[in-house]
């Protein structure tokens, strides 16, 4: 490996230390990273985060031609903890039936689908997940107040994380 390329595999081993990321797999050509880490219990850092890492890494438009891994114990991921919210017995949480990102109004500089305070009705559509180039519309599987949307806007988003907290009723 070269100097530069030794050095930039320094920055993003620190990088994923500083936001806890437990794993990372980068295939691009002949290089070859796996990284894991022994995780302490805090939050992880979002697909967002890694993306802006890749984005402004020198030379990230050429793939170096070189072949490194580097590999340390691996540890169980933590688990978070369930939103306190959710200990209220007539909250419920939306979750996103898939992956993607997440979009709280139908587009740019329009008003969101529903804000804090708002009553919603069962199948009144609360969000857009865009998936594969697609806008899928999310819809409240209850009715009831919302209390708080859990993701900003433009977040990526996994499968069965929650969007928003419903006050049933």
């Amino acid at each position: 490996m070269k100097p530069q390329d030794i050095q930039d595999l320094k920055e993003l081993i620190e990088f994923l230390k500083q936001y806890q990321v437990a794993e990372f797999d980068l295939d691009r050509g002949d290089l070859k990273i796996r990284l894991k880490f022994n995780q302490p219990e805090a939050s992880p850092a979002t697909m967002s985060d890694l993306a802006r890492l890749i984005a402004s890494a020198p030379g990230s438009n050429a793939a170096p031609q070189a072949h490194a891994s580097a590999s340390l114990p691996a540890a169980a991921v933590p688990q978070e903890a369930p939103p306190t919210a959710d200990v209220e017995e007539d909250l419920h949480l939306v979750k996103s039936p898939i992956v993607g990102t997440f979009y709280g109004s139908p587009s740019p500089g329009a008003s969101p689908f529903v804000s804090p305070g708002d009553r919603v009705e069962k199948g009144q559509v609360i969000c857009i997940v865009e998936a594969m180039k697609l806008m899928n519309e999310i819809e409240a599987d209850v009715s009831g107040e919302v209390i708080k949307c859990l993701v900003s806007n433009g977040q990526p988003i996994e499968f069965g994380q929650p969007l928003f907290t419903i006050r049933l009723g």
